[in-house]
C-alpha cells in the first residue's frame, strides 16, 4: 500500500482563516463520511479540528492508500479544481470540526482573492508532489 505524507493537505494559517470566513459548519462526528470516492465534487472541506481518514480504493475494491490527516487541512481540492469526482473517501475521526465551502462560493473566493488563490494552488501542488512520491 502506498504511503502518503499527510502534511501535503495542510494550508497556510492565513488561508485557513480566510476560508473559514467563507464557509459554513458541517455536522461531523466519528465515522461520518464527508465524501466518497467517485462522487461528484460539490465543494471544499476545511478541517478545523480533529482528524479525517482518507482512503482510496482500486478498481477491484482493494484499499490502495489510507492516510490520516489533521487540523489545518483542505479536503477535496483536486476534485473541486479539476471538476472531477473525489478520488478518495473521507471519514471523520473523534471530535472533528469541519467547515464546507460550496463550488460557487469557492470560485468567488478564488476570483476575489488572487494572493490567497496562489496559496490554494500551493496546497494542490503539494498534494500532486506527494502523490507522485508515493507512487515511486
Amino acid at each position: 500500500m502506498a504511503e502518503f505524507d499527510p502534511s501535503a493537505f495542510v494550508a497556510d494559517p492565513e488561508l485557513m482563516q480566510a476560508l473559514e470566513k467563507h464557509s459554513h459548519p458541517m455536522l461531523s462526528g466519528k465515522g461520518k463520511i464527508l465524501f466518497r470516492q467517485g462522487e461528484a465534487a460539490e465543494g471544499l472541506f476545511v478541517l478545523c479540528e480533529g482528524s479525517v481518514t482518507l482512503t482510496m480504493h482500486g478498481v477491484h475494491g482493494q484499499t490502495v492508500l489510507t492516510v490520516e490527516i489533521g487540523a489545518g487541512s483542505l479536503l477535496g481540492l483536486p476534485a473541486l479544481v479539476g471538476n472531477q469526482p473525489y478520488s478518495m473517501t473521507a471519514r471523520a475521526g473523534d471530535d472533528t470540526v469541519v467547515q464546507f465551502i460550496g463550488r460557487d462560493e469557492f470560485n468567488r473566493f478564488m476570483q476575489s482573492n488572487p494572493q490567497l488563490a496562489l496559496k490554494v494552488l500551493q496546497v494542490l501542488a503539494n498534494e500532486v508532489r506527494t502523490a507522485r512520491r508515493a507512487l515511486c
